[in-house]
């Protein structure tokens, strides 16, 4: 297999400074400068101060006092997208989009019949140069675990290659946070159990991890040994569709919360048109103002996508929200569960009088 990872580089950030002179060499970052605004993407040159994508925009300006905030332009950053992949198109069409800046290209056969992965990618990084003004950094391997940890390796505008006989001392000497699946509290865990690195998590058995992790221990435990069998999948079957809001003040009110309950299923119902999306369980999504989050969510056995579906629904599910005494400071609707068959009796949610809890990729509203 020659897999490879294609990720643009400070990519919303690197178009606002492509388009526009004046900001280049100078540390900005793109969001919406509001009390609660969040940092979408930053700069190189803010990054050197502290200031990274998903930090509030009030305490990236206290790190760096000369970031210049940048309002997002969605449509431009779809139609760069759409030039990377017009690229890829010409290498394969074994294409997984991960996000607009990032994908997987499995080239095994590719169309140029170019014998070396490392040669295609770096045909890719200069062309998409040519075409855009912008840089990639790529990763080359066998897989798509260790395609993915190459190309943020180098960055910027970076080419790793991972070879089979190099990778499991690569993977050794790896942090487990670089790992596929460790986020921060799984990082936390892993060092309680004196697992720091790839040689650690190797050394752990797989009843441990297991037994600690749940199925990502097998997960867990096959990356130590650079073992990753996932393909690259070109189609995918969309599995939710969701928006969510972070208001710029809290609210605790009864007419506030309905209405921008209300406005959320608004917004729900015309992103589940536009995606010709049907879903069949409608989750909840509530943070308060101590960020503590909650989700609620019931399956019925027909198919929601009007408001006249959702509404009912989605005021049953607030009614279990305790929000006068915890202010409410994001509020979220999804609809997951396409391939659900109907179910006996009505909502799934009232068999034992317990709510389901889902993990579900909330989409930020507005986001175009």
């Amino acid at each position: 297999m020659k897999i490879i990872h294609v990720d643009m580089d400070q990519f919303f950030a690197a178009v606002e400074q492509r388009d526009n002179p004046e900001l280049k060499g100078k540390p900005i970052a793109v969001g919406h400068d509001a009390e609660r605004g969040v940092v979408s993407t930053a700069s190189y040159e803010a990054r050197r101060f502290g200031v990274h994508s998903a930090q509030s925009i009030q305490l990236a300006k206290r790190l760096c006092p000369q970031l210049i905030i940048v309002e997002p332009h969605y449509q431009r950053y779809k139609e760069v997208s759409m030039q990377l992949h017009e690229i890829f198109h010409d290498y394969t069409d074994l294409i997984e989009p991960i996000s607009l800046d990032e994908a997987f290209l499995d080239v095994t056969q590719n169309k140029r019949g170019i014998e070396l992965g490392v040669d295609i990618a770096r045909e890719i990084k200069q062309r998409i140069r040519e075409t855009t003004g912008l840089t990639a950094s790529a990763g080359v391997s066998y897989c798509k675990f260790l395609a993915k940890i190459a190309s943020d390796w180098r960055k910027p505008d970076g080419l790793t290659v991972i070879h089979p006989d190099r990778a499991l001392d690569f993977i050794a000497q790896l942090k487990v946070e670089k790992i596929w699946g460790v986020g921060q509290k799984t990082a936390e865990k892993m060092h309680r159990m004196g697992i720091f690195t790839g040689m650690d998590l190797r050394n752990t058995s797989l009843a441990r991890l297991t037994q600690d992790f749940g199925k990502m221990g097998q997960v867990f435990y096959d990356f130590a040994r650079g073992i990753d069998t996932r393909p690259v999948i070109s189609e995918w079957e969309r599995k939710s569709v969701s928006c969510e809001q972070t208001f710029e003040t809290d609210i605790s009110e009864n007419a506030a919360v309905t209405i921008h309950l209300y406005q959320t299923v608004m917004e729900l119902v015309r992103r589940i048109e536009k995606n010709d999306f049907e879903g069949r369980t409608l989750t909840l999504k509530v943070k308060f103002l101590d960020f503590k989050q909650i989700t609620r969510s019931m399956t019925v056995d027909h198919v929601l996508c009007t408001k006249d579906d959702i509404l009912p629904l989605a005021k049953q599910l607030m009614q279990g929200v305790e929000f006068h005494s915890h202010p409410i400071r994001l509020l979220g609707l999804g609809v997951s569960n396409p391939g659900s068959h109907p179910l006996s009796g009505g909502l799934a949610s009232r068999q034992g009088e317990k709510w389901i809890e889902l993990e579900l990729p909330f989409a930020p509203w507005p986001d175009e």
